[in-house]
């Protein structure tokens, strides 16, 4: 493993942190501080912003250039990565169409589809959302019941999705339908493109324990969706949609600042905050658990670091990816509580409370937390995949 960066990427390194510095929005702190609390103000707020980062070039590095992007190499976007989350900036809100769709699309997209879709998608001028879970297919995607049947030039669309993150912003939405009901579960899918905007579809935003709504229940009841909104072939979604969950592996390289940045930050909050007349960063207890976060921060950098090397020597993604999901979720669970056990009594405030600590950013990560033993893979599954994949064990 190879620390050092070349000349080249250094400077990329340092050409990316000087934008950030000039163009992050006045008075900008962070997303937990800054951003507006109205939700719709919220999502136009980073809609803009990513506006904004696409006329500079920075959305969409990894797609090719013909298609928008700046075919950067595998380490300018782990830099580009590293610097938007050490800037602690708005976060791309349309990450599902650049990172997941984008790419499904170039392999297995017609010429018409890329020309018509891949532009809007990284401009932010179309908000994509993904269609897969339902209430009986999370895990057991392939058991999934939303039916689309074939009626002329359209097929038309009833059942419910779940989960659905952004779609009560979306413009449109990748979606998973039940073509052939006669056919083996994996054999009977399509992949289609379905807009948002179509009658006969209903949203329910699903209000978390933060109070606010990432993601929803989405109805259909006879949507109609234009056959030339199939992507692949009919009956062969499952496969379309492998290539699709193959880009959903996160991104560990901003995930790994973050949690230094959280290190820092409880550092920083324990210095400053008294029990009982004295610094918190004094008491043996805090202190302790200050030196096991920030060993964790160090053994999630290495094991990412690890993950990069692989790819760079052009080899397949290994166990790394599980490792650091499970990790990463269980080390920011740990680090909001400790957080708040730094706080005290002052930890049962919330934001907008007269001597709330931090404008309740830790409250809200806290709570946030919980929400990634679920997202991306439950950590039952996750430990499943380790113990089979990894360890050998029987399933």
């Amino acid at each position: 493993m190879d620390f050092n960066y070349t000349p080249e990427e250094m400077a990329f390194r340092e050409e990316v942190k000087q934008w950030f510095k000039e163009n992050l929005p006045p008075g900008w702190v962070n997303p937990q501080v800054s951003l507006p609390e109205e939700p719709d103000e919220q999502f136009e707020f980073l809609r803009q912003f990513q506006k904004k980062l696409y006329e500079r070039g920075w959305v969409g590095l990894s797609w090719p250039k013909e298609y928008g992007g700046k075919g950067a190499s595998l380490l300018e976007q782990v830099i580009f990565e590293e610097e938007l989350a050490r800037a602690e900036a708005p976060h791309i809100v349309g990450r599902s169409g650049i990172s997941l769709l984008g790419p499904t699309l170039m392999h297995h997209g017609t010429e018409e589809q890329k020309q018509r879709f891949l532009p809007k998608i990284l401009s932010a001028d179309e908000i994509w959302c993904q269609g897969f879970s339902e209430p009986n297919a999370g895990s057991d995607l392939a058991s999934l019941n939303t039916t689309a049947v074939r009626q002329g030039d359209e097929y038309i669309l009833n059942g419910q999705k779940i989960w659905t993150s952004n779609a009560h912003h979306a413009d449109w939405c990748f979606i998973l339908v039940r073509t052939d009901p006669e056919a083996p579960k994996h054999k009977g899918i399509s992949f289609l493109l379905m807009d948002m905007h179509s009658p006969g579809i209903t949203i329910r935003p699903l209000i978390q324990m933060t109070g606010s709504a990432e993601f929803s229940e989405v109805y259909l009841e006879d949507v109609c969706v234009p056959v030339k909104n199939l992507v692949g072939k009919e009956n062969n979604g499952w496969y379309v949609a492998m290539t699709t969950l193959g880009y959903e592996r996160g991104r560990m390289a901003s995930a790994l600042v973050m949690m230094q940045q959280n290190v820092a930050h409880l550092i920083e909050l324990a210095g400053r905050t008294n029990h009982h007349g004295r610094p918190a960063i004094t008491d043996p207890v805090i202190r302790q658990k200050l030196a096991q976060a920030y060993m964790e921060s160090e053994v999630f950098r290495l094991t990412t670091y690890r993950s990069i090397t692989r790819l760079l020597r052009g080899e397949s993604p290994g166990p790394e990816n599980s490792i650091l999901k499970l990790f990463y979720t269980q080390s920011a669970i740990r680090m909001t509580e400790l957080a708040l056990e730094i706080e005290g009594p002052y930890s049962m405030l919330d934001r907008g409370s007269e001597r709330v600590v931090d404008s309740g950013s830790w409250q809200f990560q806290y709570l946030k937390s919980r929400g990634y033993t679920i997202a991306g893979g439950t950590s039952e599954i996750i430990k499943n995949v380790i113990a089979e994949r990894v360890l050998g064990l029987p399933r």
